[in-house]
């Protein structure tokens, strides 16, 4: 049974606790003999799992400054750069991919204009499924990224050229870029990654096969991650599709490794527009963020949320954290070391 609730800040802050003493390190997670039917594979578990639906925070709810506000939004799509005020303020925002509709540069540029026009002190910026020229795997087959990007080949090195860049990754520079990679911030631990699992035979970018191959990409995530950002949901959370009210896209092994071995406080993605919402397990909050509905027309408001800042640190190193790409740990900053 689904019950609609709102947890406060007091017993949010009593589940983090229980969390962070319950987390096991080493714990194994396997691949579920399902995997590949993500619905049937949510009936098996359905009844040893909790979903409770989380009435959100208000956009207006005063900002503490032992409390990090945290604005999380997904799925925009190169829609919501011309919306006045769609951005709530807070410390730090957090897209969980999809910030353009293909990716071609001009895109990227407009999205990376947009994020500098931002107050946050921190924007923390994963690719999805629709941001094809970040996927490096797709990027070397120039002729097949140009079709999926709707451009000539001549037309995409003129937008690069223009920008002054060797590939649109150059051109992301007003944020903190994670590819399965994490930072700390304020002593908080962020992970960020890309990846969703294939559906059906449209081509996107940082798609994987379900089961092994999405496992060993989420057996990457620390076991001390605080805050994991994926672009696609788990099983069981935001993971419901419109043309079919029984029918779950998620990937089972990320829940797994949620649940079993990660235990985050929070897990933002996107993917899924009309799974916009916030559910909790009672250990974790899950949200997914997506701004646009499935049709593209309507726009879902900003999730936000508080952190509370851990003891021995302040909002004031806020200030310290530069743009950066981190893609699998490497760093890249701006300008170019």
């Amino acid at each position: 049974m689904v019950v609609r609730t709102y947890i406060s800040t007091m017993l949010r802050r009593l589940q983090r606790t229980l969390t962070k003493s319950g987390k096991r390190a080493g714990a194994e997670v396997k691949v579920h003999h399902l995997t590949e039917e993500p619905t049937r594979a949510w009936e098996t578990i359905n009844n040893s799992q909790t979903v409770i639906q989380v009435t959100q925070m208000p956009h207006d709810t005063q900002i503490s400054s032992k409390e990090l506000r945290i604005v999380c939004v997904s799925d925009t799509h190169v829609l919501v750069e011309d919306v006045p005020n769609f951005i709530p303020p807070g410390d730090i925002l957090i897209h969980a991919g999809d910030f353009g509709h293909g990716g071609a540069p001009v895109q990227v540029k407009r999205f990376n204009d947009f994020l500098g026009t931002l107050p946050h002190s921190v924007k923390i910026v994963i690719a999805g499924n629709h941001d094809q020229m970040f996927d490096e795997r797709i990027v070397r087959h120039k002729g097949f990224v140009c079709q999926l990007i709707f451009l000539t080949e001549t037309e995409l090195d003129t937008q690069l050229q223009n920008y002054g860049v060797q590939s649109c990754r150059d051109i992301l520079t007003e944020c903190v870029y994670l590819e399965d990679s994490s930072i700390k911030i304020c002593g908080v631990n962020f992970y960020g990654s890309p990846w969703q699992p294939k559906h059906g035979r449209v081509p996107g970018a940082f798609r994987y096969e379900r089961g092994q191959q999405g496992l060993d990409i989420w057996n990457k995530i620390p076991n001390e991650t605080d805050i994991l950002i994926t672009h696609g949901p788990p099983l069981g959370h935001g993971d419901l599709v419109d043309y079919s009210r029984d029918n779950h896209c998620g990937c089972v092994e990320l829940l797994s490794t949620v649940q079993q071995r990660v235990k985050p406080e929070y897990h933002v993605f996107g993917h899924i527009h009309e799974g916009y919402g916030v559910t909790t397990d009672r250990k974790t909050t899950y949200i997914n963020a997506s701004s646009v509905d499935r049709w593209y027309s309507d726009l879902n408001k900003p999730i936000v949320f508080d952190f509370p800042i851990p003891k021995g640190h302040s909002k004031e190193e806020l200030a310290h954290v530069k743009p950066c790409h981190l893609i699998r740990n490497k760093v890249r900053r701006f300008p170019a070391d």
